[in-house]
C-alpha cells in the first residue's frame, strides 16, 4: 500500500491515499462515509474495542448512523491509537472537546510529528480553554500550516442520507486543504477551502451556544419570529467576537459562519439545541445531559468563552445568558426575559 504523503503535483492528490479518523460518534462516522468514495483505506480508532470489532466484522457502527453500510477493503477499525495515527500523515480528529485532553493528554510530542490534523471536533479543550488548533500548536508543536478545520453547515444524519451538504475546509496552507477537500467530495458533498483557520474554528464553537440559547427559548415557548431576532443577533456576536481575536477580513455572512449557525440553530439534528431545548423546558443541567446521552459541545463552550473573554472583554450578552443559566443555575424564564430585552 502507498502511505498518504504530502508531495503536491498536477496529479490526482486522492489516489492511493490513507488517512486516519479518531472518534466513534456520529460526526466521526459520517466523516468516514464520506472519506471512503475517495480515500484507498480509511483507519478508524475509536475507544471501545467491542464496537471495533463489531463494525469490521458487520460494517456498520451499530450506536450511531446504524443504517450506513462500509467497504469492508475501505476500512480498518481498531482501539489501538498508536496503530492508527502511525498509519497515515493526514489524521481526522472528531472525538468530543471534553475527551480531547483524556485521549492525548499523555500521549509523547513525537507522536504527531510531521502529521496533519483536521480538527471536526466543533468544541473547545475545557481543561485548558482552547480552541483545538491552539491545543495541538501548544501541545505537541504541530505547526499551524499543518492544523486544519473540518466545518459546516453540516449534520451528521444529511450525510448517512446523502442529501446534500456543504464543508468548509480551513487551513493556512491551502495545498493541505485541498487534499482533505477531494478526499471528503463527493456526489452528495460540496466542498469550500478557507484561510480563515482561527475564525472559522471559533465561529463553529460559538455557534454552539447560540444553538444552546435557541434551543432554551424554543423550551420556554417563543416562537419563530423572536427566533430570527435571537440569531440576527448572535451572528453579531460572533463577528464581534472572532474580529477581536484574530481581526483579519473575512465575511460572517458566508456559510462556514453564518450558514453553520442557522443550521446547529434551527435543526432538530441539532445536539446542543435539543439539550437547550430541554433545560428551557425545566430539565437541569445534568438530567438533560444524562437523557440525551450525547455531547452537547455548547455547553463546555460557554463556560471556556466566558474565560477567554476576560482577557478581550467582547459585548457577548448571548452567551453570557446561556452561561448563567448553566453554570450559576440562573432560571432560564428569568434569564432569558432580561436577555429579551437586550435584544434589538
Amino acid at each position: 500500500m502507498v502511505n498518504f504523503t504530502l508531495e503536491y503535483k498536477e496529479m490526482d492528490q486522492t489516489e492511493g491515499k490513507e488517512i486516519s479518523v479518531i472518534g466513534g460518534g456520529s460526526w466521526a462516522t459520517a466523516i468516514v462515509k464520506m472519506l471512503c468514495n475517495n480515500a484507498h483505506k480509511v483507519h478508524w480508532w475509536m475507544r471501545d474495542n467491542n464496537k471495533a470489532q463489531y463494525i469490521n466484522k458487520y460494517l456498520h457502527n451499530p450506536r450511531y448512523l446504524s443504517s450506513v453500510q462500509f467497504d469492508k477493503n475501505k476500512i480498518s477499525v481498531s482501539n489501538n491509537l498508536d496503530h492508527i495515527i502511525s498509519k497515515s500523515e493526514l489524521i481526522v480528529i472528531a472525538t468530543p472537546s471534553a475527551f480531547l485532553m483524556d485521549v492525548f493528554g499523555d500521549r509523547d510530542n513525537s507522536d504527531l510529528k510531521d502529521k496533519t490534523i483536521y480538527s471536526a471536533v466543533k468544541g473547545i479543550v475545557p481543561e485548558v480553554h482552547q480552541i483545538p488548533a491552539r491545543f495541538f500548536h501548544k501541545r505537541f508543536g504541530t505547526p499551524y500550516e499543518n492544523i486544519g478545520i473540518i466545518s459546516g453547515p453540516c449534520h451528521a444524519e444529511e450525510v448517512a442520507l446523502e442529501r446534500l451538504s456543504y464543508l468548509t475546509i480551513a487551513c493556512q496552507d491551502q495545498k493541505r486543504a485541498k487534499i482533505l477537500a477531494d478526499l471528503l467530495e463527493c456526489r452528495y458533498i460540496k466542498t469550500h477551502l478557507s484561510e480563515d483557520l482561527f475564525g472559522t474554528e471559533i465561529s463553529a464553537i460559538l455557534k454552539n451556544i447560540y444553538a444552546v440559547a435557541a434551543g432554551i427559548f424554543h423550551g420556554l415557548g417563543y416562537g419563530d419570529n423572536f427566533q430570527a431576532v435571537l440569531i440576527s443577533n448572535a451572528v453579531q456576536e460572533i463577528e464581534r467576537f472572532v474580529d477581536a481575536l484574530n481581526p483579519v477580513h473575512r465575511d460572517v455572512k458566508s456559510s462556514a459562519y453564518l450558514g453553520d449557525l442557522l443550521v446547529t440553530a434551527y435543526s432538530n439534528f441539532s445536539r446542543n439545541r435539543t439539550f437547550g431545548s430541554m433545560v428551557g423546558k425545566g430539565y437541569s443541567v445534568m438530567s438533560a445531559q444524562m437523557e440525551m446521552n450525547m455531547t452537547a459541545e455548547g455547553y463546555y463552550a460557554a463556560k471556556s468563552i466566558m474565560k477567554i473573554n476576560e482577557k478581550f472583554s467582547v459585548d457577548i450578552p448571548i452567551a453570557s445568558a446561556v452561561y448563567r443559566i448553566l453554570y450559576d443555575k440562573i432560571s432560564p424564564a428569568v434569564e432569558m426575559r432580561i436577555l429579551a430585552d437586550k435584544l434589538v
